[in-house]
């Protein structure tokens, strides 16, 4: 079990208190397209703004690659969030992260102020973990908070360099509750426990399939990397996404799986097409019998019916990865029939970052699950049993 310090255990009032926020969010022209990073980190400030904390925001966002772009600047951000808080959020608009804009405009705070540092990534060392931004961000504050779980599996001057120059460092709500759902609900977790993963490639999660099998009862295997699994048992796939250097692994799994007593269900039909793309003829054909020209692009429905069926009674359920081109409307329907499925089930389901969050959010099942990681790549590395570096860097209870 994780057991670190949160925001709950800290006394901020009148502290210069500096929060590691993930506000990486799309920009389209100078407007935000995208509000969900803003207001999943709204709880951990208005904590704080209400303990009488001076609050000290940073983030990083997009990869300005250690320069200062004007369209990467977190100028509409500041603006936005002085929106949603209803009070001034400063912004600190130096190049350099960490300069005179900054250093004023803390020197000037009074309890309860917010000030926005420039995006982190400015700086070259950001993401290279140097020592001169990491002590410069530690000299303006008392206390750090870590609430940015989309770059906990990076270490950075702004998650963990940071650390070593700030006696007291803890995480934030959002970071909590990632750690209590994914790190704890995976080693932990209420069972049957059932994991889906899909997406495109084996070699992405090779990892994570390996760690699950130690855990789960149940493994469902959909998208694209159930073709190499399938292709490995002998079936054809005709011009399925097939990762021929990873058949032996897909072998192996299926091998573990039997050994463990999992049950890994993989696709019985799916949806194929010649082309790759929506407005393409299709049709369903059953597991071994798509053709050389032909390439699957979705679960078929009787292979829907059966993971559905598998969530049915899970109490906790992790998903990562679409089972299909859930971006063509034709190909979308088994990772609906998916986020359906788990929309309808009492236990707890745990969507984990990426593609599969975007697609919950976008067929409107979001609020029906009881977690969404806002990390893709870190919520993957904490289902591979990893250490985060920025979880890591969080004083302990």
């Amino acid at each position: 079990m994780l057991n670190k310090k949160t925001v709950e255990d800290i006394q901020a009032k009148g502290k210069k208190v500096l929060v590691r926020c993930d506000f990486n969010v799309p920009l389209n022209d100078g407007k935000i397209t995208d509000e969900n990073r803003l207001t999943a980190a709204l709880p951990t400030i208005k904590k704080l703004i209400a303990d009488g904390a001076k609050v000290i925001l940073c983030s990083h966002l997009g990869k300005p690659k250690g320069e200062p772009k004007p369209e990467l600047s977190l100028a509409p951000v500041a603006k936005r969030l002085s929106q949603l808080l209803d009070q001034e959020v400063v912004f600190a608009a130096d190049n350099s992260v960490v300069g005179e804009n900054a250093k004023k405009a803390i020197a000037d705070m009074k309890e309860g102020d917010v000030v926005l540092l420039e995006n982190t990534r400015y700086r070259k060392e950001e993401t290279k973990n140097g020592e001169a931004l990491s002590k410069e961000l530690g000299s303006l504050a008392d206390i750090f908070v870590n609430d940015a779980f989309g770059t906990a599996h990076r270490a950075h001057c702004s998650n963990v360099g940071v650390t070593d120059y700030v006696d007291t460092c803890v995480v934030g709500y959002l970071m909590q509750k990632e750690i209590d759902f994914l790190g704890n609900a995976v080693n932990t977790p209420e069972r049957p426990f059932v994991a889906i993963l899909g997406g495109a490639k084996v070699s992405d999660k090779i990892n994570v399939i390996n760690n699950l099998l130690d855990k789960v009862d149940t493994l469902i295997i959909g998208g694209g990397m159930a073709y190499t699994f399938l292709k490995s048992m002998g079936n054809e796939v005709g011009l399925s996404l097939l990762e021929k250097d990873k058949l032996d692994y897909a072998k192996e799994m299926i091998e573990k799986a039997e050994e463990k007593g999992v049950k890994l269900l993989l696709p019985i039909d799916h949806v194929v097409a010649q082309e790759f793309k929506n407005d393409t003829p299709f049709k369903i054909v059953k597991r071994g019998h798509i053709e050389p020209d032909w390439e699957g692009l979705d679960i078929g429905p009787e292979t829907r019916e059966i993971f559905a069926d598998a969530v049915k009674d899970a109490k906790t359920v992790v998903w990562n990865g679409p089972m299909g081109v859930f971006e063509f409307e034709n190909f979308a329907n088994g990772t609906i029939a998916v986020a359906k499925a788990l929309a309808a089930t009492d236990g707890t389901t745990i969507i984990g970052g990426g593609d599969s969050a975007a697609a919950v959010n976008q067929l409107g099942f979001g609020d029906k699950m009881t977690h969404i990681s806002t990390g893709g790549g870190a919520s993957l590395e904490f289902l591979e049993g990893k250490t985060l570096p920025g979880v890591a860097a969080a004083d302990n209870k």
